[in-house]
């Protein structure tokens, strides 16, 4: 049986990232980027789709483990019979080649270790030609090359790399995986332990610029790193999590390319590190915002690749069986070509929590800007796909129609500032048109509940954003009503549904006979939020502390959680979930960092 999804770590670079199993087995990777082949594919299939195991002879799942500090570092114990062994795992930050550095250290007597290595190029189709070569293994196929160094000497047989050592305390042995172009001369193995001591070193800096200091700070502290490491350093694009097909229904179809950047999550997650205090980040990501949706407002899409590639083409992977036989397992997210409104004021709003933190006005930003309001004042009227991506057919959702509200609100808010000039008085007639179809038309007076699109009856977990970006007030009696409804008509278990989902052929995300998926966790955080701001501070709390409990032993969270099986489900880690954490920690914790401004309704 593959392991469960909370058994998995996460090591990165900032331009990619690895998960590493409780059994020692790295089990995914994808070289250079977080958008390349796989070359480390088990975690949707097998061993045979390769993967990379440390791990003490016989053993099974580790005793325990842990981040060395406010770092990526991952260290993994097992306890034997005959010692205690540690494995220290993890990527430095990129120089010429990106590297993963494995150390196994004894911690007490002597214990016998096994090391079994399977490169699979091609998510986990291509088995490379390996040689010898200048004390190193390498293993090549087609423009992929990966380079083994060690004084472990490997054996090749049954197209994996094998060997059997033991280690005393006090010792420590290296394994550096390198990856490099085939055509390129062989890189220069970088020496483990010094990149141990710079990837501490640096890690630890830049933590230390976090600003959070109340009641939760390992919770946000972990999982700021963790969005840090899903950041891509060379673009300042941030992807939504570094996996593919992880699936949010066990056994279903419902599996997913997350490795790309979201202009929703990339901004949230943008929220939640400014709001800890790291405006570098924003700056880098604005400029890869610039960057990516240059050109014509009404080719602006929900998503790109990380360095602002348009062209994301779905495709199935046949050969993988995927996650627990979760098939097909998808490369590439057809979702590229989809209408969502609510992205113009996720943008909008980022970019004017951005500028509150300090980031410097720019003009050419805001052109971007104003050509995008222009567009959007065409195009607010009409139904979109909504922020779950929905493959059934095009309504007007509530919640897109807001967050067109908070682009127009957000950039009145932006030109009275800071001075810039543009069409304000037309701004301000879309932000109260909108307003009022809302109340008009996705309003349920009877419920007294907003709902999830025109004429439903039906809520949606999203609305509890209308109180996030300030559409109604925590004094408005249909705020409460709908945080009540939510909770009424979403609520599994103690945690929230996006919302419902039973596999009829009249289901609204068009996805039919798929069965009831996981909570998703990102709305069980907005509902705590929500509680909060509605003056339920009891209730907030109770729900946080029962999100808390469901991260894994390190600290990490997919995008779901299966309340039947109680199991995270869904691609891991996942930025949409961390980011809401921060969020409300920052809320219970009365943090006074950065806040968004919000206007009277």
């Amino acid at each position: 049986m593959p392991l469960a999804i909370e058994d998995y770590a996460l090591i990165g670079d900032t331009h990619t990232a690895a998960l590493v199993g409780r059994d020692g087995s790295i089990d995914w990777l994808c070289l250079p980027r977080f958008d390349s082949d796989a070359c480390f594919a088990a975690l949707l299939g097998g061993p045979e789709n390769g993967n990379w195991r440390i791990s003490p002879v016989g053993a099974g799942l580790a005793t325990r483990r842990r981040y060395r500090g406010d770092t990526l570092v991952l260290e993994t114990e097992w306890d034997t019979e005959d010692g205690t062994v540690r494995v220290i795992d993890f990527m430095p930050h990129r120089h010429d080649a990106p590297d993963v550095v494995r150390i196994v250290e004894g911690v007490s007597g002597t214990v016998r270790v096994d090391v079994s290595l399977r490169l699979r190029f091609g998510y986990g189709r291509e088995i490379p030609w390996v040689r010898r070569s200048h004390g190193q293994i390498a293993a090549v196929a087609g423009p992929d090359s990966v380079w083994i160094s060690t004084p472990v000497h490997l054996s090749g047989q049954d197209y994996a790399h094998t060997a059997t050592f033991a280690v005393s305390a006090g010792d420590r042995v290296p394994f550096v995986l390198t990856w490099h172009p085939s055509h390129e001369h062989a890189p220069d193995p970088v020496d483990a332990e010094s990149s141990l001591a710079e990837t501490v070193r640096l890690w630890e800096e830049w933590a230390r610029g976090c600003t959070f200091d109340g009641e939760y700070r390992e919770a946000v502290m972990r999982s700021m790193i963790t969005l840090k490491a899903l950041t891509y350093a060379p673009t300042g694009g941030i992807v939504a999590a570094p996996t593919t097909s992880l699936p949010e229904t066990l056994g279903g179809g419902r599996n997913w390319d997350y490795r790309y950047c979201w202009l929703r999550d990339a901004t949230i997650t943008l929220e939640a590190l400014l709001r800890g205090g790291f405006v570098d980040e924003a700056r880098a990501w604005r400029r890869w915002l610039v960057r990516a949706v240059a050109g014509s407002p009404e080719n602006l899409q929900i998503m790109y690749g990380v360095a602002g590639e348009r062209r994301l083409a779905e495709w199935e992977v046949p050969w993988l069986p995927g996650y627990e036989g979760a098939a097909p397992v998808r490369v590439g997210n057809a979702a590229v070509g989809q209408v969502q409104l609510d992205v113009y004021g996720e943008v909008l709003d980022s970019l004017h929590l951005a500028l509150q933190s300090g980031a410097e006005p720019e003009a050419h930003v805001w052109d971007l800007i104003r050509s995008m309001l222009s567009h959007l004042a065409d195009q607010w009227h009409e139904p979109d796909e909504g922020l779950w991506e929905m493959r059934g057919p095009k309504r007007h959702f509530v919640h897109s129609k807001v967050m067109a509200w908070t682009a127009f609100d957000r950039a009145v808010l932006i030109a009275d500032k800071f001075g810039f000039d543009g069409d304000l008085d037309d701004w301000r007639r879309n932000r109260d048109a909108i307003k009022a179809e809302v109340f008009a038309k996705g309003y349920d007076a009877e419920r007294n509940t907003f709902t999830q699109y025109y004429g439903a009856s039906e809520v949606d977990a999203a609305l509890l954003q209308l109180l996030e970006v300030g559409f109604v007030q925590p004094d408005d009696p249909r705020a409460a009503g709908t945080v009540d409804a939510v909770a009424e008509d979403l609520t599994v278990d103690g945690f929230v549904m996006r919302y419902r989902t039973g596999g009829g052929q009249d289901q609204v995300d068009g996805l039919t006979g798929e069965g009831t998926e996981g909570a998703f966790l990102a709305c069980s955080f907005w509902m705590a939020e929500a509680l909060r701001k509605i003056g339920r501070e009891k209730a907030a709390r109770d729900m946080f502390d029962r999100l808390l409990a469901l991260r894994n032993d390190v600290g990490l969270l997919a995008e779901e959680y299966d309340p039947r099986a109680r199991r995270l489900v869904g691609n891991f880690p996942q930025a949409f979930s961390h980011v809401p954490l921060v969020k409300v920690a920052f809320e219970l914790a009365d943090h006074d960092g950065v806040r968004h401004y919000r206007r009277d309704a």
